[in-house]
């Protein structure tokens, strides 16, 4: 079950397929656009810290016990995962936020499989979920900045 949430969760495939599938439901392309927008953005970040930091993974430090899905090569903080889970989670939980217990659960499930298969240690997963939701927050509130009546000039 673990290693299924661990491959489903892979730069955020499963968030963007619910995202897809709701926007349409709910003929809501904005969704879609913004949790693709925090997915990649998140992945990113986390990408940067993980070259930045050169934290090496579980399965690079200890022989064993083996990685139950294949290890990546780059560095273990944060969890990329936990990044994108998080800030699809955060953006999900926006437009629909009746069903954040289920955004959240799935989020996190994905990010102890990432423990569970041996690939990240508990840190990694709770720096990518920090991560991801600051992200998403920061979308937000720069999507809600932008649609606002500020003032304007000219």
């Amino acid at each position: 079950m673990f290693e299924t949430l661990s491959r489903i969760g892979t730069v955020g495939l499963v968030w963007l397929g619910i995202a897809l599938v709701l926007a349409l439901l709910w003929r809501r392309p904005w969704l879609f656009v913004l949790v693709a927008a925090a997915d990649f953005l998140s992945d990113l970040a986390a990408a940067a810290l993980k070259a930045a930091t050169g934290l090496e993974r579980p399965s690079s430090r200890y022989p064993s016990p083996l990685p139950l899905v294949h290890a990546p090569h780059d560095g273990s903080f944060p969890s990329g995962h936990a990044a994108t889970s998080f800030a699809c989670a955060t953006i999900l939980t926006s437009a629909a936020p009746r069903l954040a217990p289920l955004w959240y659960l799935l989020a996190l499930a994905i990010g102890f499989s990432r423990i569970y298969v041996g690939v990240h240690y508990p840190v990694d997963v709770v720096g990518g979920a920090i991560l991801g939701v600051a992200i998403a927050l920061l979308l937000l509130a720069a999507i809600r900045r932008r649609s606002s009546p500020g003032l304007r000039t000219g």
